[in-house]
């Protein structure tokens, strides 16, 4: 498995994997004002996002992560993963945990971020237990939010970075 920076090109992959895996396709291209998320992304907040490939070169997953644009003077900075996704066949092989990893270490190195926030459907127990769970104690839930289209509750979760 090779997890390397995502690059433009490889918007209908990330998209391929999206509309497979994910509920929030239509609500996720709203959240972009009408731009392709994937290519907002990249090009806005380079080395945040990534992708998983396999031995044939197709992307089996990716993260999708930017900087918060609405850091106050004087607050933490700190990043967002906007979405992450890895197709079925390949779950259960730490793909989600290495994206994660390398999205948070790049927000640490080269935006200086000091957490990592990300919003978690209720009923998704294995990104709970990922985050919760293997990514470590430090991971917390700080409320209950309703923040997807379809109106089922997430929690808004934030991990520190400041062991990076």
């Amino acid at each position: 498995m090779n997890i390397r920076p995502a690059r433009p090109e490889d918007q209908p992959g990330m998209q391929a994997c999206n509309l497979r895996n994910l509920p929030e396709k239509l609500h996720f291209e709203i959240l972009c004002g009408n731009v392709q998320p994937y290519m907002y992304h990249v090009m806005t907040w380079p080395g945040l996002s990534f992708v998983a490939e396999d031995q044939k070169g197709r992307i089996v997953g990716y993260i999708l992560a930017k900087m918060d644009e609405d850091t106050k003077e004087g607050e933490r900075s700190h990043g967002h993963v906007t979405s992450i996704s890895v197709l079925r066949a390949y779950r259960r092989l730490g793909i989600a945990k290495k994206l994660m990893l390398q999205s948070q270490e790049a927000m640490a190195s080269i935006y200086k971020a000091s957490y990592v926030s990300l919003h978690v459907r209720k009923s998704n127990r294995a990104a709970l237990g990922l985050y919760r769970d293997t990514l470590g104690s430090k991971s917390r839930i700080l409320r209950r939010d309703t923040v997807n289209a379809d109106g089922e509750d997430a929690y808004a979760m934030q991990l520190s970075l400041a062991d990076l």
